[in-house]
């Protein structure tokens, strides 16, 4: 056991006359078994262990075997490129590739070239043939006029120097240049013998460098991150082979073709390119859309570059796989921002959505269709769903109640465009705009009795953060519930209400909510929709949960979307927008329009109605006056139709108003002499002689109150 001892050692007695004064000196002295020594043979190892794993080490053996592995395949590159040149082997591949890709037309023509090839390959054989004795001819032909060109050469000189000796000057200077070419190439040609084989050996790593000729672990890290290869047949093949699934490896390996038969033509699409493939027999599309990780990764991408739909014909997937970092991009600003002078048309126009992969527009019909937008928390939900309901605004015939139960100011450009716009996350908030979905069923059986042929204007009820809406725990004096699904619920029967007969009339319901479950999105209400989005979701339950079962078992997968990444990205079941033949569901990047763009747009619309006056509350049946309720809806536009003053009554108070006829306006506008009159042969209510009413009632002291 060790033991710890501290000895005091102190200095002789000092001299007084001597500087510095005495010092005591503390030494502490630990007295332990001393430590065995490590043997040699363990140091020298764990030593190379460290040197062997250290990044440093690592690295630059990566960067041997690199520069090593350039030269060879350099040597494979301009081998291979010599026996191209020197073969048909390069027509051969062309075509073999133009059949893989059911491209007969081009595979003929590169049967075509590689036949021209061989003809003229033939011919240059057949001329070699007499090449040697064509070749002595010539040069014993241009020894014969060389020589006799020099000699008259000579005897020109002779003559003119009167020098019989000048005969062979030329001949001898011919002569003496060989002599010196000679010279040169002895003296050149061992450095050539030497530097030859190294400048060989640097083109050769040089253009194995060029190509990146070496694998995948010795490259550098920014070569090995870089975009994918291009897509073409042999590499589906090579990555549906390696998928995991036995009979789909053992059916290509036994195909004559290696697999290239499976495969339909490879067309760009957008940003990408798309592909079917038909399976082998005992294959079936489910294994392959199981494994879209591992696809993507045999095709050199990240699993959010490729997308798997099922087609129509049978045993067949079609892939469709994204140029490598292309939908990290953004799409640009949309139409609505960029085109001041755009319009819309509830009946025939499309709203300008977004694009979708192939990056062709994508264009939604809102036409007596229900809606509803899933998606987790912070994906672009709201501007998804206020990006349709700002192209529609620019409709002045479309009329809006809305309803955010978020409340933080998303919806607020639609002040003075919406005849309803209620804003807050409370029970309080979630009573108001279910009193004003109510209402909307008011309205929607008042039009359903109206005489047939009548045409009414198009009225959408809009509810961000439904699922707050659902989960409201609060009971009316009546004990019935706002929230819940069940036969006495409020909200959910009138969400049903309207869901069931209101496209016939033109009231639709639109719906936002986020993370869809049984509980905050019931089953009845999802299905009553008929465009169904929805933006990344966690699980494939909710996916299903969001567009159905049929939507999913085609491919589609919102569960599959990167949040945060992929952020304003849709995945649509719906009729109103167009989708690839066979497929049951498209993706959609939509435009982002920031909360400036969309004041502008709105300001736009509002230019277009005569004015609109905004409810931010839903007045109690007990609390009504309908002269002052007139002027509310009235606004303060200087005239407004009487049909218009009926529909806005009829969402400020549908109990009080909402069966309300022309002859019950007027009677009151009578009594108050603000009758209606007839302006460009239309029925209209004036707002200077509604000021005028209230004014003359409110001083004269009396009080209207009849309902």
């Amino acid at each position: 056991m060790s033991s710890n001892v501290v000895r005091l050692h102190k200095d002789p007695t000092p001299d007084p006359d001597r500087e510095p004064a005495p010092v005591t000196t503390l030494t502490v002295v630990l007295d332990q078994p001393a430590a065995p020594p490590v043997p040699l043979w363990v140091r020298s190892g764990r030593a190379l262990k460290t040197a062997v794993t250290h990044e440093k080490t690592r690295t630059a053996a990566r960067g041997v075997a690199r520069h090593s592995l350039y030269v060879a395949g350099g040597t494979r590159i301009v081998a291979r490129r010599a026996w191209d040149g020197r073969t048909a082997a390069r027509y051969e591949r062309y075509m073999r590739t133009a059949e893989a890709a059911g491209n007969i037309e081009a595979a003929a023509e590169w049967e075509e070239r590689g036949q021209r090839f061989r003809d003229a390959r033939h011919r240059r054989r057949m001329d070699l043939l007499h090449s040697p004795v064509d070749a002595a001819k010539s040069v014993l032909v241009g020894t014969c006029m060389g020589v006799g060109g020099l000699v008259a050469l000579g005897i020109v000189l002779a003559i003119a120097n009167k020098d019989v000796t000048d005969v062979i000057t030329p001949i001898k200077a011919v002569i003496d240049f060989i002599a010196l070419m000679i010279t040169i190439v002895q003296v050149v040609w061992p450095y050539a013998i030497t530097l030859g084989p190294l400048f060989a050996l640097l083109g050769l790593w040089a253009v194995g460098q060029h190509q990146q000729a070496a694998p995948a672990w010795a490259l550098p890290a920014n070569v090995r991150s870089s975009e994918g290869e291009p897509i073409t047949p042999s590499i589906v093949v090579k990555a549906l082979r390696d998928l995991g699934v036995p009979a789909l490896r053992n059916a290509i390996k036994e195909m004559g073709d290696s697999g290239a038969s499976m495969l339909g033509p490879i067309t760009i699409a957008g940003c990408g390119v798309e592909v079917d493939v038909t399976l082998p027999s005992g294959v079936s599309t489910n294994e392959v859309q199981q494994r879209r990780r591992k696809l993507a990764e045999n095709l050199s991408r990240h699993e959010h570059e490729v997308f798997i739909t099922i087609p129509q014909a049978a045993r067949t997937v079609r892939l469709w796989v994204a140029d490598s970092g292309a939908l990290d991009e953004p799409i640009g600003p949309s139409p609505l921002v960029t085109d001041e002078s755009m319009t819309a048309d509830y009946t025939k126009g499309r709203a300008p959505w977004g694009q979708d992969l192939r990056g062709d527009a994508a264009a939604l019909s809102l036409y007596q269709r229900h809606l509803l937008i899933t998606g987790l928390s912070n994906q672009g939900k709201t501007v998804a769903l206020r990006s349709l309901a700002l192209w529609l605004a620019l409709d002045r015939s479309v009329q809006f109640l809305m309803g955010d139960l978020k409340g933080v100011g998303d919806w607020n450009m639609f002040d003075g465009l919406a005849t309803t716009l209620i804003q807050g996350p409370t029970d309080e908030h979630v009573i108001q705009v279910t009193e004003m979905v109510e209402g909307a069923v008011d309205e929607m059986n008042r039009r359903i009795q109206a005489p047939p042929g009548t045409v009414f204007p198009p009225l959408i009820v809009l509810v961000d953060e439904a699922q707050v809406a659902f989960m409201c725990p609060a009971k009316d004096e009546d004990k019935r519930p706002y929230g819940g699904s069940k036969a006495n619920s409020r909200y959910f029967m009138a969400v049903r209400k309207i869901h069931n007969q209101g496209r016939a009339v033109n009231v639709l319901m639109w719906q936002g909510t986020q993370d869809p479950t049984n509980e905050n999105l019931p089953k009845l209400v999802r299905e009553g929709a008929h465009t169904r989005a929805s933006l990344a979701l966690g699980t494939e339950s909710q996916a299903r949960m969001a567009l159905g079962d049929k939507a999913v078992d085609g491919g589609a997968a919102p569960n599959l979307l990167r949040p945060g990444l992929d952020r304003g990205t849709l995945v649509v079941a719906s009729d109103g927008i167009t989708i690839p033949a066979g497929q049951s569901s498209i993706t959609v990047r939509t435009h982002y329009i920031d909360d400036d763009g969309a004041e502008n747009i709105t300001n736009r619309a509002k230019a277009l109605r005569d004015g609109v006056t905004t409810l931010h509350a839903i007045a109690r049946d007990d609390e009504h006056d309908p002269l002052a309720d007139i002027a509310a809806v009235v606004g303060d536009a200087p005239r407004v139709r009487t049909k218009d003053v009926l529909a806005r009554l009829a969402a400020r108070n549908a109990n009080a108003y909402g069966g309300w006829s022309f002859i019950d306006l007027k009677r009151v506008l009578d009594a108050a002499d603000a009758e209606p009159y007839k302006s460009d042969g239309v029925m209209v209510v004036a707002r200077d002689r509604i000021a005028r009413a209230l004014a003359n009632r409110d001083g004269g002291g009396s009080a209207s109150t009849a309902g």
